[in-house]
């Protein structure tokens, strides 16, 4: 069995257990998960018999085909694990996201549009569901066990194929109805003049195909791209400083409009390490009059921020809180 702890923090102390919870990481190729086990507060979280199957998509019938996947892995889980009492369980999706009410408001990669899944899912169950964006799940993680404990105004960023984040203002997670934290469609300065998204210059995908189509070569992605500028690749080195000061561009905006203490920048294109942090530091810094300037770090939980993000929510249920 594939079983890995989770978290910063000290281990669990003599608190009464509150039972397993199953979370699912819903992606537009694949559905991950595990089971998760650790008190809430602990910092410390053991994931295990972590999964991964394809997302059954059926356009906009894939609400209803992800949520019949849910129950059927559910159940396998359960036989699989009789010594576990599953208590709730913790779903999170990409899209927009109305937490409050537990739809999917939409999602363009997966087809459906106003789907309940928190109604559905907690019919078909009998348990309690938690859902939630999969973004602002993995930086509810961060924000809980990772990067940004102790922290009360924090930007993580997600940069892979697209750039997403999620918001922490004054010790809350900021919601927007759903709509919060989708920085990777905000307006950035274009190279060229005008105005483009955020992720057309800034993320792991944009940065490879903006280099392909200035040189004509295929590239082996966004790090093979900053290899060729560290080895003197003038177009490379070009698209890299295009990519850093869209992200500096935007994450300076919210340094000035929220206050931001701390940025976590987490998927693909945060380990570059040094090579993205410093010039990215650098530039905000140049970008900023009198406010404080930001914290970079890297995300600590990896590609399973999610299913933690989701089974903290999950386990919010148990003990009482808010859905």
């Amino acid at each position: 069995m594939n079983t890995s702890t989770i978290g910063p923090g000290t281990p669990p102390g003599p608190a009464t257990p509150l039972g397993a919870v199953l979370a699912f990481d819903i992606g537009g190729t694949d559905m991950k998960v595990g089971i998760v086990l650790g008190e809430p507060t602990s910092g410390v979280q053991q994931l295990t018999d972590l999964q991964r199957h394809p997302t059954p998509l059926d356009g906009e019938r894939s609400g209803d085909t992800v949520c019949a996947r849910v129950v059927e892995l559910t159940g396998s889980y359960r036989a699989a694990h009789p010594e576990l009492d599953i208590g709730a369980v913790g779903v999170t999706v990409p899209g927009i996201v109305d937490e409050v009410n537990g739809v999917g408001i939409y999602s363009a990669n997966l087809g459906w549009r106003d789907y309940p899944f928190k109604s559905t899912l907690t019919a078909a169950l009998g348990l309690p569901v938690a859902f939630g964006h999969d973004v602002s799940m993995a930086g509810e993680a961060e924000f809980r066990i990772g990067a940004a404990v102790g922290k009360a105004n924090v930007l993580v960023l997600v940069i892979g194929t697209g750039i997403a984040g999620a918001v922490l203002c004054d010790g809350k997670r900021v919601v927007g109805d759903g709509y919060a934290g989708e920085i990777g469609h905000a307006m950035v300065p274009a190279p060229e003049g005008g105005l483009a998204i955020l992720e057309s210059l800034g993320s792991a995908g944009a940065i490879a195909r903006r280099y392909a189509s200035a040189t004509g070569a295929d590239v082996d992605g966004a790090r093979a791209v900053l290899a060729l500028a560290g080895s003197g690749d003038s177009a490379a080195a070009r698209v890299w400083s295009d990519a850093v000061n869209a992200l500096a561009f935007s994450v300076a905006q919210c340094v000035s409009i929220l206050g931001t203490e701390t940025v976590v920048l987490g998927g693909g294109l945060s380990m570059a390490g040094p090579a993205l942090f410093e010039p990215l530091a650098a530039r905000v810094d140049e970008l900023l009059t009198f406010h404080r300037r930001p914290n970079f770090v890297h995300a600590v939980l990896g590609e399973n921020a999610g299913l933690i993000g989701s089974a903290l929510k999950a386990r919010s249920l148990l003990a009482g809180g808010a859905q």
